[in-house]
């Protein structure tokens, strides 16, 4: 094993780096438009059904399970193209890109995920968000059960999580305690939410949205993780 790196940053992907609920819309308009009201009901019902078993929302896979009642239906293949071939750079939030230039400059900078071997990998990768992290990139099912191998493929003596979700972060600073700065950025649904807000402690540091780090530095973060 390699010696361990001072710092290293983890940063998450959906809702984070890229508008995922604005994806999940448009999604879910695209099979009302193509298939009716009635079909994007049935194929959602099947996509939350997913999320509750596997943790993450597997659109081709619930695609492949509506295809079992609908075997017929052509217009399947119209949706699965629309899904593998999202414009997801045109989901980026504002500067998220900028933000991780400047952050691979201060340590080594991984994107980490939860997803399919399928989807996620592409949405990454679309994005430009794998050519920007140089490829370090890690897609779990569940991420906070992750940490021995984490911490295996990039060795810090410190990481800074960068995640939207506030249960992620406390799941991760429970378990890694000082050893991890806990960097939460106020977008999306979950970022917002009173009840999640309510339930769990405040990271360490809060900003407004990722593309804030771009004008932060190293010192930054890990001494307002102190005050």
């Amino acid at each position: 094993m390699r010696p361990p790196d001072p710092v290293v940053f983890l940063v998450d992907v959906d809702n984070t780096l890229l508008d995922n609920d604005r994806i999940l819309q448009d999604v879910r308009d695209h099979v009302a438009e193509v298939c009716g009201p009635e079909a994007r009901d049935r194929y959602w019902e099947i996509v939350m059904r997913l999320f509750d078993e596997l943790g993450y929302r597997d659109y081709l896979g619930a695609l492949q399970i509506y295809r079992v009642a609908n075997p017929h239906d052509a217009r399947l293949f119209q949706l699965a193209r629309f899904v593998i071939d999202y414009p997801f750079a045109d989901r980026l939030y504002p500067g998220a890109l900028d933000a991780l230039q400047t952050i691979s400059q201060w340590a080594p900078t991984a994107a980490l995920t939860d997803g399919d071997v399928v989807f996620q990998p592409r949405k990454v990768e679309r994005s430009g968000v794998w050519r920007t992290v140089d490829g370090k990139v890690l897609i779990y099912i569940h991420k906070e059960d992750e940490l021995d191998d984490i911490a295996r493929r990039f060795p810090a003596e410190h990481y800074v999580l960068v995640d939207d979700k506030l249960r992620i972060l406390t799941a991760i600073k429970k378990t890694w305690g000082s050893r991890v700065t806990t960097v939460f950025p106020r977008t999306g649904s979950y970022a917002h939410d009173p009840e999640v807000l309510a339930k769990y402690p405040a990271a360490d540091v809060t900003v407004e949205s990722i593309g804030e780090l771009a004008s932060w530095s190293l010192d930054k973060i890990l001494k307002k993780a102190l005050t």
